[in-house]
Order: C-alpha cells, then sequence, then structure tokens
C-alpha cells in the first residue's frame, strides 16, 4: 500500500517516524515548509515534495485543523482512502471525492521530545468496514492500544484531553510563574509532578485529591489568597471552588 503523509509539523514528523520505526514504508512526505520538510526527510531517509503530490492508496492529512479541508482538496485521486489526524473535527471535514477517515493519535506531539510509540491510543473512523479494517492494521502495527470512534465520542475524547494535557501544562506555567517570582528552582517540584502523576496509575483521581481545599482549610486559602493577584488568583479560587464543589464541601 502506498502511503503519504501530508503537512511537516509535530504531528507529521512523529506519524512519519512511528512509520519508520515500524518498517511501514512511505512513498512521500508532501507539505508547504520546504525546510521542515527537509529535515524530516533526512532523518528518516523518506522523499518529500512542496509541489508534486505523490499518487497513493491512503493520504493521512496531519495539519492544523483550521487547514485540513483546503489542504485535502489537493487531493485529486477519487480511488483512494484519506485520513485526516483531527480529534475534533468529523472525515467529511475532509473536501474531496475520495473516501474519508479519522486516524486520531491521543498524545501531545512535539519534534524534539522522543515517545513511545507503542503507547500511544488511536482512534479510527471511516465510511466502511473495508476502510475501518485497513486502519485498524495500520495503527496496530503502531500501538498497543487501538480502538474504533465516531465522531461523537472522538470530541469527548479530545475535550478530556484538553482537561488532562493542556490545562495541567498550563497550571504548571502558572506555578513556574510563582517559583521564578521567589528564586525557587522550578526542577525542586518535579518530583511532586511526578508522584502526582504516578498516583493516578494506581487509584482513581478522585480519591487522590489532596490540599488545603479538600481538607476544607479556610485559613490557608485565604493565606494563599492574599499572595496572588489577577490571573493566578483568579485560577487558584476557581480550582478551589471546584474541587470543594466535586466533594460537597
Amino acid at each position: 500500500m502506498q502511503i503519504v503523509i501530508i503537512g511537516s509539523g509535530n504531528v507529521a514528523y512523529h506519524m512519519a517516524k512511528a512509520f519508520t520505526l515500524k518498517s511501514i514504508p512511505l512513498a512521500q512526505i508532501f507539505g508547504r515548509n520546504e525546510k521542515e520538510l527537509s529535515k524530516i526527510s533526512e532523518e528518516l531517509n523518506i522523499p518529500y515534495s512542496t509541489d508534486h503530490l505523490e499518487e497513493a492508496d491512503l493520504y493521512i492529512v496531519c495539519v492544523s485543523d483550521n487547514s485540513i479541508e483546503e489542504v485535502s482538496k489537493s487531493i485529486t485521486k477519487k480511488d483512494c482512502l484519506v485520513a485526516h489526524t483531527s480529534g475534533s473535527l468529523p472525515k467529511e471535514a475532509l473536501s474531496g471525492e475520495y473516501r474519508k477517515a479519522s486516524f486520531y493519535p491521543l498524545q501531545t506531539f512535539s519534534k524534539s521530545k522522543e515517545l513511545e510509540y507503542e503507547k500511544i491510543p488511536f482512534f479510527v473512523e471511516a465510511e466502511n468496514e473495508g476502510d475501518q479494517k485497513i486502519l485498524l492494521d495500520l495503527a496496530s502495527q503502531i500501538s498497543e492500544k487501538v480502538m474504533e470512534s465516531s465522531h461523537e465520542k472522538r470530541k469527548y475524547i479530545h475535550l478530556t484531553a484538553i482537561f488532562a494535557c493542556n490545562f495541567v501544562n498550563h497550571l504548571f506555567s502558572r506555578a513556574k510563574e510563582i517559583s521564578d517570582s521567589q528564586d525557587i528552582p522550578f526542577d525542586y517540584f518535579l518530583p511532586l509532578i511526578d508522584e502526582t502523576v504516578q498516583k493516578i496509575y494506581e487509584i482513581e483521581p478522585k480519591q487522590a485529591q489532596t490540599g488545603p481545599a479538600v481538607r476544607n482549610d479556610v485559613r490557608i486559602l485565604q493565606l494563599h489568597e492574599q499572595l496572588l493577584k489577577d490571573e493566578s488568583l483568579k485560577i487558584y479560587k476557581t480550582m478551589n471552588h471546584s474541587i470543594q464543589e466535586m466533594y460537597e464541601l
């Protein structure tokens, strides 16, 4: 099966690398950013182009949600399968007369960060059982965790990921602002962060909650509020209110 990856960003890079490491041949990586495509091509030994899209059986579109419709128009072959990697958009976001699908890897991607691809869950949706099997088999060559998922369910998967990843990372950024303001090395907090994450491998997150909000320690909550201002104060109050609502305090 001839496979082409479209895109040159974080997802495109990691998809290309995952395929390469699992000895799944790629006919081409295609996109607009020649500098980034050249780097990927050199590292992974994959042909690339910015102006000629190779004929393929499967095109995997790894671009931003806002670009999927426009980029997918460049695929003019009708007898092919095209899948995007978006967590939030339906397969119908693809614009063309080909067979449409979704091939969603649930992970946060950065080119500079190594990943264990076999641990990345993949969620697959296609228009027919044959294409569904093609994509499930392909994902299973990369990952140990693969499942079918409708667009309706995938929306909630993506939403859960926002809470579990993007929001948490933003809190790390806010926490670092506070530690930096007091000249406290942020890496001193990394063992705490590691233990917090490791704990939820063993017990439910709700059971793992600690801190002054769940203890309803009003004195400490008020003390902390006096130390904060502006956006960090808003976040602190909002998070504590949410914790106390969950535990009905």
